[in-house]
């Protein structure tokens, strides 16, 4: 009997789990039924002659403001610069206002994005002093990506300074929770290093001491309660050394712009467009980085993406705010540094979709394979591409990367089958849904 499949990728060259290999996939119900020489009927056949189709990649780690800052970004426009960079599904933040703390505010924000985002979702939930007791129920809920924890570089309820209440919370938690890992004391203490005006004491004020110090706090916490823990956004070599001996309760973020930008190298023209938290530092950090990834210490990629406005950044340091935006650019990136050897695609391929898939339990994504979803981040691996303010698909409508040159570049973008952006196009409604995780999936729930 012949089959019938909704969608069909012929001639591509397919990153499997067992390799890369030349294969056609056909796609029903959202689903990877046929992969190999695939024949039958198809509603749509799309030629991938000549591209790569790699597992749909996963940002763990995104800012897309909403509610209560939407003047710099919101959850359909941040979903909108995720598919246009290749990215099928996104984790975000709970520093929105109102916090996203309760059971509540995380319904709300399931709500606003169904029907609205372009990828999939989840959203991390904040940890409070005053939300400890609620954690275990907060962290199983529909579209909660787990607990997040500020150790530094926030402010009211979502920071999470102290070492009793540090403890109170990982004590609460199963799930692996991310952590922003400065040490809150030392910054306050250093606060008098800022230069006015000069956005290179952002890495002064913000030593690797004060990362070091907090990573050491957490992984102390995490071992004494049986925690798990995944340190977010690393900057330094002194936490690489560190961590090296702790990987049994810590897990590793890296970001793109640390292992692409240095202060040495970029500082004097980016200005307060290179500040971030943790900061940006300089070239040799960045090759320290490089080698902990090179030794498989890392386990992920986030972009950490954080837009601000043009006009929020051109303020004087340190009244400028920090974050710049990274999901649509962390593939092409992330495919020039293969390009140039710096990195293999099998890694990237790790980095961005097995490794989030195995670290936080999701279903069904990170691979394709027979049975998971048919999310796909197509590329040429080939195509030699400028990047320029005017692609960037964010409300804040500026990237750090703005000029520079890259080979490698997403194609198309498929969410569960549907196709999201083809060629620099949106090419549907939005269509995202929430991630579906292990530890989320409630008994007898039937797939979506």
């Amino acid at each position: 009997m012949p089959s019938h499949f909704d969608l069909v990728l012929k001639g591509g060259t397919v990153a499997t789990p067992a390799g890369l290999v030349a294969a056609d996939i056909g796609v029903r119900d959202g689903r990877i039924v046929a992969l190999g020489a695939v024949e039958g009927a198809a509603i749509e056949t799309r030629d991938c002659t000549g591209l790569t189709v790699l597992p749909g990649v996963i940002d763990s780690q995104v800012h897309f403001r909403e509610p209560g800052l939407e003047h710099k970004e919101d959850l359909a426009t941040g979903s909108r610069a995720a598919v246009m960079g290749g990215v099928t599904a996104v984790f975000e933040m709970p520093n929105t206002k109102p916090l996203t703390t309760s059971a509540e505010t995380l319904a709300d924000k399931v709500a606003r994005a169904t029907g609205r985002m372009h990828c999939d979702f989840a959203f991390w939930v904040g940890a409070t002093a005053g939300n400890v007791d609620d954690l275990p129920e907060l962290e199983r809920l529909p579209g909660a990506a787990g607990i997040k924890i500020f150790m530094g570089s926030s402010t009211g309820d979502l920071l999470v300074a102290d070492d009793e209440t540090l403890a109170r919370v990982l004590s609460k938690t199963r799930r692996r929770v991310a952590v922003h890992a400065e040490d809150e004391p030392r910054l306050e203490a250093r606060k008098p290093l800022r230069v006015e005006g000069d956005p290179l004491s952002h890495p002064v004020w913000r030593d690797p001491e004060a990362a070091l110090i907090a990573t050491r706090r957490l992984v102390t916490t995490a071992r004494a309660v049986g925690a798990r823990v995944h340190v977010l956004h690393i900057s330094t070599a002194e936490e690489m050394a560190f961590l090296v001996d702790h990987k049994d309760v810590a897990s590793i973020e890296v970001t793109p712009h640390h292992l692409t930008l240095a202060t040495d190298e970029h500082g004097a023209s980016l200005g307060t467009r290179l500040q971030m938290n943790p900061p940006v530092r300089d070239s040799a950090v960045r090759a320290a980085l490089w080698r902990a990834l090179d030794g498989a210490l890392v386990d992920v990629l986030g972009s950490d993406h954080a837009p601000h406005t043009l006009e929020e950044k051109a303020k004087p340091y340190p009244q400028s705010p920090s974050g710049m935006t990274g999901v649509q650019t962390l593939v092409p990136i992330m495919l020039d540094h293969v390009a140039q050897g710096r990195l293999s695609l099998a890694r990237f391929v790790d980095l961005t979709s097995a490794g989030p898939a195995r670290l936080f339990g999701i279903e069904a994504k990170g691979r394709i394979a027979l049975g998971y979803d048919a999310d796909f981040t197509i590329v040429d691996l080939k195509r030699s591409v400028e990047i320029e303010d005017r692609w960037i698909a964010s409300r804040a409508g500026w990237t750090p990367y703005n000029g520079r040159r890259v080979t490698g570049w997403p194609v198309g973008t498929v969410v569960r089958g549907g196709f999201a952006m083809w060629e620099g196009e949106l090419t549907s409604p939005p269509l995202g849904r929430p991630v579906r995780f292990e530890a989320t999936q409630q008994p007898g729930q039937p797939r979506a």
